[in-house]
């Protein structure tokens, strides 16, 4: 009886702490951030006026709304996606789809505001706009693809603890890569999937050094599980190339969206191919539903430079055998020898496709010429720009003054500066996250025993429970009208 109150007193608790994380929210975005010009009533009347009706109707290139679809496809894959990729387990779906829900509508407030104060930093002001939005749905990806690795094995208190330190040091990191390496990124694979799977790693790591990982019961699927796990892979695989994309416009856009079609086209052949093989002869559902998605990470650090058809589709070939092989040797190797216990196997869909994302980046950005790229070879790589100069007044000049000043970088130092950013990634995910393992204890936000991981009656109030009681099988279920 003492141990049923003391968790129901954790549980409200736990519920409180929610209350005013939400109040805190509400009193910085108050505070920090305001309606962005484009979305501003003054600036909306400047363009709905009659005299505007016309050019309203040809949506010009810079108009705001432009980006709306390509968000609305993000957004699926954050909520949609990664809720029912998560479902494998047996008795965790509600859990998996349930608390991405929660945990995702909680972070992308704080991601919101983590970005609103790196603008300001940066000089900008923290606008509420479309823009905004998008790139808070990219930034809650990470925090998403860490708790891919911690699944089944925390609170939801923890969870949103892990998040938000996650979108801090996130914002961190992006800042360093972004603006004082000005390294490029289109599609996050070294911002987003290698912070987000190394950062979760980490935080397994520290779990596993309280707790020795053990096999448990209830870690693993069911014919019904996985078939929802499946509705996550084909959301994501389908919406992929509005994630790499997104952020960019033009050419550079259109790259991005065929480069990650290819890419991720070829990592589903050879996923299934290669788990074929490793399989005696037939297909595994978990490298079906994770590894045939590492073509659109893989793809993403070069996905809108000039990588051709071949790149794209060897890069997603490779990116599809090493994520398989991951799961079938690698996983099982780092919980036995390093107590790493990775529920999702983050390391093999979003880490490794990640770091050879970084690598392919850096070795695209060594090959650009500007014979091959003309003058966009300078909206891709801005710090490859002159600073001052003939070779500048020229730029300005041909591309009607739409350039900055850049840093005289030859090919090989991009090149470096990529590297460097992904090295820096990693140092920064492995650290953050180490400190966000043990803070993760606290109190506050509870703790999962053995006995409750990977199922959803320690999370959810369950409406039906099926138990056998000798041969008999019995269903107990509330009905609605009574809840």
């Amino acid at each position: 009886m003492g141990k049923e109150m003391f968790s129901s007193f954790s549980g409200r608790q736990r519920v409180l702490w929610l209350f005013l994380i939400e109040i805190v929210v509400i009193a910085l975005m108050g505070t920090l951030m305001t309606y962005g010009p484009e979305a501003s009533v003054n600036f909306h009347r400047n363009h709905t006026g009659t005299a505007g009706a016309k050019a309203q109707d040809k949506k010009p290139e810079n108009d705001p709304l432009r980006i709306y679809p390509m968000y609305q496809d993000v957004h699926v894959m954050i909520w949609v996606g990664f809720g029912y990729l998560m479902t494998f387990l047996k008795r965790y779906g509600q859990s998996a789809a349930g608390l991405t829900f929660l945990v995702a509508a909680v972070l992308v407030q704080v991601a919101l505001i983590c970005n609103g104060v790196t603008d300001t930093l940066t000089g900008a002001k923290a606008y509420l706009s479309l823009e905004s939005l998008l790139g808070a749905d990219v930034a809650v990806a990470a925090p998403l693809i860490s708790m891919g690795a911690v699944l089944g094995k925390t609170t939801y208190m923890q969870l949103i603890f892990m998040g938000i330190a996650e979108l801090i040091m996130f914002n961190v990191n992006k800042y360093v890569g972004e603006h004082l390496f000005m390294a490029v990124d289109a599609g996050d694979s070294m911002f987003v999937h290698v912070f987000g799977a190394y950062f979760g790693l980490a935080v397994s790591y520290v779990f596993g050094t309280k707790r020795e990982p053990k096999e448990h019961e209830l870690e693993g699927a069911s014919y019904q599980s996985d078939i929802f796990a499946m509705i996550g892979t084909l959301f994501l695989w389908l919406f992929w190339p509005s994630f790499n994309s997104a952020g960019l416009t033009g050419d550079d856009q259109q790259r991005a969206i065929i480069n990650t079609l290819l890419s991720i086209s070829a990592s589903c052949v050879t996923a299934f191919a290669v788990s074929a093989l490793v399989s005696n002869g037939k297909f595994n559902m978990v490298h079906v539903q994770n590894s045939t998605l590492a073509g659109g990470v893989a793809i993403g650090t070069a996905a809108g430079m000039m990588c051709g058809g071949v790149g794209a589709l060897a890069v997603g070939a490779v990116s599809g055998i090493i994520s398989v092989l991951g799961y079938k040797y690698l996983t099982p190797m780092i919980q036995k020898h390093m107590r790493i216990h990775d529920t999702c196997g983050v390391h093999n869909l979003h880490g490794m496709p990640g770091v050879l994302a970084g690598l392919f980046g850096a070795l695209m950005a060594v090959i650009a010429t500007e014979a091959v790229y003309d003058y966009s070879l300078y909206d891709i790589f801005p710090a490859r720009t002159p600073s001052a100069g003939q070779k500048f007044a020229e730029l300005r000049d041909n591309m009607r003054g739409e350039i900055s000043p850049g840093y005289d970088r030859t090919a090989y130092q991009q090149a470096g500066f990529q590297l460097l950013a992904l090295v820096v990634t990693l140092g920064i995910s492995i650290v953050s996250g180490l400190i966000t393992g043990h803070l993760m204890h606290v109190p506050a936000c509870g703790s999962i025993t053995e006995e409750e991981k990977f199922d959803d009656k320690a999370v959810w109030d369950l409406e039906e429970e099926t138990f056998t009681s000798g041969n008999k099988r019995t269903d107990t279920q509330i009905p609605m009208g009574h809840m």
